[in-house]
């Protein structure tokens, strides 16, 4: 396996945030994503470097998803281990967990941890996808889905996004068409494990399709809303919408 390494991009390390995602600053981002282009491995925060897998990076990109979609997003690199991308952590306890879905419902409610158990569970098989560049392929994660929770609050018509809330005041805004896709989860377990809290224990989104800053961490609430209300990233000059394929990484 070929690798090599990049140096680290000058980045600022907002505490506050809990998406994954790096925040370089103005000039330092389009350097940083100019030399990606043509690396085999992308740093990391903290000094750390992301050695990517070249041979599993070519297969990737000689592959197709089932709608036709190339299977790895245009310029990104595959990785073996899922990265921790910082964030200001929230309560890791299992019992403290609180979820508020409410909104553009009819049937607010809040939903702790074991009442989040004894909703129908799914483990499901899917690639995810860094806005640095990583992807990390046929990753596991274990939780209930985004429409089945938009079923139990009896979903209005009127919504049109969900805004992801977490600790700390970060949030994330989805389109509702992309919140209710069958793979959109809370997940709870990653790999078979209880979620770590570097990835946002006990419980966050995981929303395959978008880049992965979108799958807030330490959830704290499902708000349910008619008009977008772009969240942490999205204010700071991150995509709104940030698909992968489109390569929708900043407005």
């Amino acid at each position: 396996m070929k690798r090599s390494v990049l140096p680290e991009p000058t980045v600022r390390d907002i505490p506050e945030a809990s998406g994954d995602v790096l925040r370089p600053t103005m000039t330092d981002r389009r350097t940083f994503l100019r030399a990606a282009l043509g690396g085999t491995v992308i740093a990391a925060l903290g000094g750390a470097y992301y050695l990517v897998d070249d041979d599993a990076t070519r297969r990737a990109r000689g592959a197709t998803l089932a709608d036709g979609r190339p299977r790895l997003p245009p310029n990104q690199h595959v990785i073996s281990r899922i990265k921790p991308m910082g964030g200001q952590e929230g309560d890791p306890n299992p019992n403290a967990f609180r979820l508020n879905v409410y909104g553009e419902v009819e049937a607010p409610f809040v939903l702790d941890f074991a009442a989040l158990l004894a909703m129908p569970q799914v483990t499901q098989t899917c690639d995810v996808h860094c806005v640095t560049k990583w992807s990390l392929l046929d990753s596991h994660w274990t939780g209930v889905k985004i429409a089945d929770l938009a079923a139990r609050a009896k979903l209005k018509s009127a919504a049109r996004y969900v805004i992801f809330e977490s600790a700390h005041g970060y949030s994330a805004n989805v389109p509702i068409h992309e919140a209710l896709k069958p793979n959109a989860l809370l997940a709870h377990r990653y790999e078979g494990q209880a979620l770590p809290l570097t990835h946002g224990a006990p419980v966050r989104a995981v929303v395959p399709d978008l880049y992965f800053w979108k799958s807030a961490k330490w959830l704290t609430a499902i708000h349910f809303v008619g008009s977008d209300q772009p969240g942490y990233w999205e204010t700071r000059g991150y995509s709104n919408h940030a698909d992968p394929w489109k390569e929708e990484r900043y407005s």
